[in-house]
């Protein structure tokens, strides 16, 4: 027995960021079911590598304007036919050769669960860390500090649950996803799963993520105190950490194995 899973990656006039991801599905030892490009360039230089380079039977793509990122995730997933669903974005990386099959067995012996996660590798404070916990629905005041939406694999028929990613926003339409199934069953993995590549929305505009967040969540839980001292956190740590102390602290950190914390 085995599962159909999907992978979709969304672009945007950045070939050599595509290629990577390509490469890290396309040396899966369990290969996907399909992997959709979603490439909203205004160039086509994505587009005639597509089309003028041998690519797996498994890769599918469509090359048109989108209406930004919630928009691109939402093409991929009406096109997808796998029954499991997972966004790569264009950049980030798959860890291993095993990743899909570890998350096939994974979902084939607990057929209760509807996703899972993992851990991933990213860059806080100039260096290279692991981080990622099991998700908590109590802690989601503090967005997805553990929670990557490249590290989720979940089953398609969510999506008909809760309907589709909100293009309404142009950061948080994941984390708005995450607090809509978030009484889901699911299964978090030790296990690194991705390899996020350091340069996405959400921290290139680190500081409007952060006010998107605490619009989406204040739309599902209503306000929260411990948002707002949570989110005061966050932006002191974002002005210290771009600052020479900053990062000398944050090593001091990590060599304490304290980063997820």
């Amino acid at each position: 027995m085995s599962l159909k899973i999907s992978v979709i990656t969304i672009c945007y006039n950045n070939l050599p960021e595509l290629k990577a991801s390509c490469n890290s599905v396309d040396r899966q030892a369990k290969a996907p079911f399909e992997h959709w490009i979603i490439d909203g360039s205004t160039n086509g230089e994505i587009r005639e590598f597509l089309e003028n380079h041998a690519q797996p039977s498994y890769r599918k793509w469509i090359s048109e304007r989108d209406k930004g990122i919630a928009d691109a995730f939402n093409k991929g997933i009406e096109r997808s036919r796998g029954e499991i669903i997972n966004l790569l974005n264009s950049g980030d990386c798959f860890f291993s050769a095993e990743v899909l099959g570890l998350v096939e067995d994974t979902f084939l012996a607990n057929p209760s669960i509807t996703w899972l996660h993992g851990k991933c590798q990213t860059q806080r404070g100039g260096k290279d860390v692991v981080l990622g916990k099991p998700f908590e629905k109590a802690k989601l005041y503090r967005g997805m500090r553990s929670v990557w939406h490249q590290t989720i694999f979940l089953k398609k028929s969510l999506h008909e649950t809760y309907g589709l990613y909100d293009p309404g926003l142009n950061i948080a339409m994941d984390y708005d996803f995450l607090c809509r199934m978030a009484d889901e069953p699911f299964i978090f993995l030790e296990q690194q799963l991705v390899i996020f590549a350091p340069h996405g929305i959400s921290q290139t505009s680190y500081l409007q993520s952060l006010k998107q967040m605490e619009e989406v969540y204040t739309k599902h839980f209503g306000r929260s105190l411990k948002l707002k001292i949570w989110h005061l956190r966050l932006r002191i740590l974002y002005y210290l950490l771009n600052g020479p102390f900053g990062k000398f602290l944050y090593a001091v950190k990590t060599r304490l194995k304290l980063e997820n914390i």
